[in-house]
């Protein structure tokens, strides 16, 4: 079993990496891009970057059958759970690797199999993996209350590093 979990991790980051060229990768200090051709908006009604102005804005780029996601949603939950009275909005952008993940019934079980409540952008025809660069699953991107890229992280680790820039930019006064 242990083999299968190695090769769909590896598939992760081989098919994201080669899947759709970036557009333009993000770099520090840029405004964050729209969430765009957005097929179905899951626990919110449709969000606007410019409608989290203000806020710490998380990104996530994740799909339900990459293990390495799998293993990044626990902390992705808890910093929703811990941040969002003090003013993190997390948002996942489930953007699919396989044919079936397109399913909004697929994604819908899959987040109450992993109690996501926050919400989820189901972004089926890559738009928002283009308008950000991405490249990987799963990908993490932190934007300041300005709205400005102020953070970003690839595949699995990094969570103390991840949680204390969060904290730092909570603590950071309002948009200027």
């Amino acid at each position: 079993m242990m083999t299968s979990y190695k090769n769909l991790a590896l598939a992760c980051v081989l098919t994201a990496a080669s899947a759709v060229a970036p557009a333009s990768a993000l770099t520090f200090g840029t405004p964050a891009p729209e969430f765009t051709g957005i097929e179905k908006w899951l626990n919110s009604d449709p969000l606007t970057m410019q409608q989290l102005k203000g806020k710490v804005v998380l990104v996530d780029f994740w799909t339900y059958t990459c293990i390495n996601c799998v293993n990044t949603l626990p902390y992705v939950k808890a910093w929703h759970q811990k941040y969002q009275q003090q003013g993190l909005a997390v948002v996942g952008v489930h953007t699919p690797e396989f044919p079936h993940e397109r399913s909004t019934d697929n994604v819908k079980t899959a987040m109450k199999r992993f109690d996501i409540r926050y919400p989820v952008a189901q972004d089926n025809r890559y738009a928002t993996w283009e308008a950000f660069g991405n490249r990987y699953w799963p990908a993490v991107y932190l934007f300041d209350k300005n709205g400005k890229l102020a953070y970003s992280h690839f595949g699995e680790g990094s969570y103390a590093q991840t949680e204390a820039k969060i904290q730092q930019l909570l603590a950071e006064p309002g948009p200027r």
